[in-house]
């Protein structure tokens, strides 16, 4: 079983956005991945992507003008 530590996850309202922050991630060379939303977190959509903390930064400046549409930014263990 894999060690809990402290993430990001970033949530969002609708699946689309889910699949569009993979996709933007990928292509910017930021770490993460899609997990379920966990349980301590609320979500429009049952998916978020979880990437470590330090991650913060680059995630916000690749999200800034594009269409993507957030719910949050939650740092959780997982």
């Amino acid at each position: 079983m894999r060690e809990k530590t402290m993430k990001l996850v970033v949530t969002f309202h609708t699946t689309a956005g889910a699949m569009a922050m993979e996709k933007l991630c990928r292509k910017e060379g930021i770490e993460g991945r899609i997990i379920p939303v966990p349980r301590c977190i609320t979500s429009d959509c049952g998916m978020a992507w979880c990437a470590p903390l330090e991650a913060r930064g680059d995630i916000e400046r690749a999200v800034e003008g594009r269409d993507i549409d957030l719910a949050g930014y939650h740092e959780v263990m997982v």
